[in-house]
C-alpha cells in the first residue's frame, strides 16, 4: 500500500534521513510502490538539461509535503545598463 499516492506528479519537499544525517530534497514526486518513494527534478547546467532522481526509502522519509512551484527564471531584460 502506498503513502504518498495523492502526491505522485506534484512538486514535494521530502525531509528524510541517512544515518546521523537529516537531508531535504524537492522535486516532482513520481512514484510511490509502497516500499520507497521517488523525486525528480529537472534543471539546466552548462546549457545542458539535466535529470536528478532521488530514492528514498520508508524507513528514512520523515516528512513529504506539497512544496512551492518552482519559481520562473527571470526573462532577460531589454534594457541596456549604463556604465
Amino acid at each position: 500500500m502506498a503513502r504518498f499516492d495523492s502526491l505522485i506528479g506534484k512538486r514535494v519537499e521530502a525531509e528524510y534521513r541517512t544515518g546521523d544525517i537529516y537531508l531535504t530534497a524537492v522535486g516532482a514526486l513520481t512514484a510511490d510502490d509502497g516500499k520507497s518513494i521517488i523525486l525528480e527534478d529537472r534543471f539546466s547546467s552548462g546549457g545542458k538539461d539535466k535529470v536528478m532522481r532521488v530514492e528514498i526509502p520508508y524507513k528514512y522519509v520523515l516528512r513529504v509535503a506539497e512544496a512551492q512551484p518552482k519559481p520562473a527564471p527571470p526573462a532577460p531584460s531589454s534594457k541596456k545598463r549604463r556604465t
